[in-house]
């Protein structure tokens, strides 16, 4: 009985057709998938739109019988177009000097014909499988690159207005749906979609993360379909876009309302075919990638306002789940604060029991405007402040500048400075976030990082924003 082995795709050229069906033949029967071309020309078409595992086309063709030049500057095409892709030529007029020429232009094997099915075989399954584990190496070293070793944070959803959200989580979590998280800036949006795909069959496949709303769109496209070298004054070599390093796994698109519209079609495309192509490349590859996004903007509403494709939100929103902010999930607050505290203890190797009474309550009664990123960092200053046994409220820093306590420009830092302004500008325009942005001359991407960095929010009711 024949194991069955993993199927590889493979391009087959040669100009006489009873050579072509011999082949094919012989490949299927052994698993392969065999496309079949019979002219120079055409295989450099079917390169640059599809793609192979390997290549196996003759030298000689119609215009020269025997000397292998049309097959060697067929060769040097491919090579400027893909170096990696491995190349089997074959020849019934071969030459020792043939073939040496043939393996120094980049070719892997050369097979003399007729062929000997067995060695042909072989050849081409090697050469195929060393290729697929060089692609899914380099898409491991560029998802670790970006990745730079985080860990998976904590989960911690314990509050009873946490119960519908982790119902929701078990029952799509395991499926391949697309989900789309929304709620207020820091209330943890990341941590559910490493829930999410914690829990999937995709669980061993990569998770990569990119805030879209931080890509200039100048690189948007190339940062999410890579590129290939020479398709930009900066392309020096190819590179792996987020979708292919995610083959396999789930992509999570962060602040995704902030994706410039003529960007949107591009990507409805892929969620919709699995097509892409790198950006200078005519060539389609086909990626499976489970898409989670998130944002706190109200995307319907985007949608009214013509800022966002009404197509691509319900590709994105097959389930939708709506985080609630850390005001309304009060009951979780000790347990973020330990995690954290734990956290904190280990990285600057202090050694504090834990929070005071006071310290407690006064984390309960504070109204968390930034959320569960902003008592993040309240933990972290306090960790670092601390002096006494155990943290005491003044440790926590929660009196922010910003919010009221010193309004005089002159005795602030930069940071305090820039977000007062920024608070002052949202509350100028009742939250309207485009309006804030350009009363300050900053791009609306730019003016969510800065809100993400000071642990400002816009309220629910402001989010409708006017244009």
């Amino acid at each position: 009985m024949r194991t069955k082995v993993k199927a590889y795709r493979v391009l087959v050229a040669d100009d006489q057709p009873g050579v072509l069906d011999a082949i094919k033949m012989l490949l299927t029967s052994e698993g392969f998938e065999v496309d079949t071309v019979h002219s120079p020309a055409v295989v450099f078409e079917w390169i640059t739109r599809h793609e192979y595992d390997v290549l196996l086309f003759d030298l000689n063709y119609a215009l020269d019988t025997t000397s292998g030049a049309e097959g060697l500057e067929l060769m040097a095409r491919i090579r400027a177009v893909d170096s990696l892709v491995p190349v089997i030529v074959m020849s019934a007029w071969g030459t020792i000097d043939l073939a040496v020429e043939a393996v120094r232009g980049g070719a892997r094997d050369f097979i003399q014909k007729p062929w000997d099915d067995e060695r042909l075989v072989a050849t081409l399954r090697t050469h195929a499988h060393l290729y697929q584990a060089v692609r899914q190496s380099q898409r491991l070293e560029a998802a670790n690159r970006l990745l730079g070793g985080r860990s998976k944070p904590t989960f911690i959803a314990g509050a009873p207005s946490m119960r519908q959200l982790l119902d929701i989580i078990a029952q799509v979590g395991p499926s391949d749906a697309n989900v789309l998280i929304t709620g207020e800036h820091g209330t943890g949006k990341e941590v559910v979609a490493q829930t999410l795909h914690a829990v999937s069959a995709r669980s061993e496949k990569p998770l990569i993360a990119v805030n879209t709303g931080g890509l200039p769109e100048g690189t948007f496209e190339s940062e999410l379909f890579g590129h290939v070298k020479g398709a930009f004054t900066d392309a020096a070599s190819d590179r792996i876009g987020r979708f292919e390093m995610a083959d396999g796994g789930t992509l999570f698109l962060d602040e995704i309302a902030n994706v410039p519209l003529r960007q949107q079609a591009r990507l409805l495309r892929v969620l919709e075919t699995g097509a892409m192509e790198r950006v200078g490349s005519s060539r389609t590859q086909r990626v499976d990638v489970r898409v989670i996004s998130a944002t706190n903007a109200d995307l319907e509403a985007e949608c009214r306002a013509r800022n966002f494709r009404e197509d691509l939100l319900f590709r994105l929103n097959t389930v939708e789940i709506h985080i609630p902010p850390l005001r309304e999930r009060r009951e979780d607050i000790p347990a973020l604060a330990g995690h954290f505290l734990a956290k904190y203890r280990i990285r600057y190797n202090k050694t504090l029991p834990g929070f005071s009474p006071e310290t407690l309550d006064r984390m309960m009664e504070y109204g968390w405007p930034g959320n569960v990123r902003e008592l993040d960092h309240a933990v972290e200053r306090a960790v670092l402040m601390a002096r006494e046994g155990v943290i005491q409220t003044s440790d926590l820093g929660l009196n922010n500048p910003a919010r009221g306590r010193n309004t005089n420009l002159g005795d602030m830092s930069l940071e305090e400075a820039e977000s007062l302004l920024i608070s002052k500008a949202l509350a100028r325009y009742s939250g309207n976030v485009s309006q804030a942005a350009e009363l300050l001359g900053l791009s609306r991407g730019t003016f969510y990082r800065r809100m993400e960095k000071y642990g400002l929010y816009v309220p629910h009711s402001a989010r409708d924003e006017k244009r």
